[in-house]
């Protein structure tokens, strides 16, 4: 690995969100430059206003930056462009700024894609969503756009329900969930993430054998639903598969080089066993 070097050559890149003390993305990102002897930094940058963090970004020839909570949705207005897939899902998480003119996109579905297929097939998959926010949002159209069978549960039933026909899945309520048989359960809501690590967003019964079985929750790295499904012969997709994945698919828009993802995984996984960050 290599060390990073910085100079006035040096490329900045950055995490902008309230709060951000406590992201991987520093760890993981500044690992990938060093393994691949990427001249570039990348530092956590906490930002409440984000029309000036991003006439800041202009200003000072910041090369790429992720977009964390809660600016996902502000900032679309004051970007040059934006791709087709973050406007259909509303919110971006990536910037990239290409000789001064700023595009937008959006990581989260690609990185939770490229988690889901390394262990399943999703086209014609029976696909339940639990939760109705942005990240269900993105999740959701990632699995559509890949052919599979769309549902979203949710506590609040008209903002699932609205998520669904924006979607074109459908909607269940929580009573509902063991009536289908389902592929493949996403868990995108905060339930089970530190420190409230016990808790489960449905019971362990709704868990059937050869089940995939995928939380976004990324501390605990080991969530009580993915052992819970573990028990249950499931497959299971832990939160860090996803952030790291999304956070390659950024590393290589920003640097044009394949990202080193088995590096940035461990730098993650290493960071999270001696911490207690909380997710963004």
């Amino acid at each position: 690995m290599g060390i990073i070097k910085i100079d006035s050559d040096t490329l900045l890149f950055g995490v902008i969100g309230d709060p951000v003390a406590h992201s991987m993305s520093p760890v993981m990102h500044n690992r990938a430059f060093a393994e691949i002897d990427y001249n570039g930094v990348y530092v956590a940058m906490n930002v409440k206003n984000i029309k000036a963090a991003v006439t800041g970004i202009r200003a000072l020839g910041i090369r790429g930056a992720s977009i964390t909570i809660p600016h996902k949705i502000d900032v679309m207005e004051y970007l040059d462009e934006i791709d087709e897939m973050a406007i259909r899902i509303g919110a971006v998480n990536t910037i990239l700024n290409s000789q001064g003119i700023l595009k937008g996109f959006n990581s989260d579905w690609t990185g939770a894609m490229s988690a889901l297929t390394k262990k399943t097939a999703i086209a014609g998959k029976k696909i339940l969503i639990i939760g109705a926010g942005g990240a269900a949002r993105a999740i959701g159209f990632g699995v559509v756009s890949k052919g599979g069978k769309l549902a979203i549960a949710n506590r609040t039933h008209k903002k699932g329900e609205k998520l669904a026909a924006d979607l074109g899945g459908e909607f269940i309520p929580a009573a509902e969930y063991s009536k289908s048989q389902w592929d493949i359960m996403i868990n995108t809501t905060s339930v089970g993430m530190t420190p409230n690590t016990a808790a489960m967003p449905l019971e362990s019964t709704f868990l059937e054998k050869k089940m995939v079985v995928m939380d976004i929750v990324y501390n605990p790295m080991d969530t009580c639903l993915l052992m819970e499904a573990r028990k249950k012969d499931c497959t299971t997709i832990d939160g860090v598969s996803m952030f790291v994945c999304q956070g390659a698919w950024q590393f290589e828009l920003w640097t044009g080089q394949k990202a080193p993802i088995d590096v940035m995984d461990r730098a993650v996984r290493e960071a999270l066993r001696k911490t207690l960050p909380v997710r963004h």
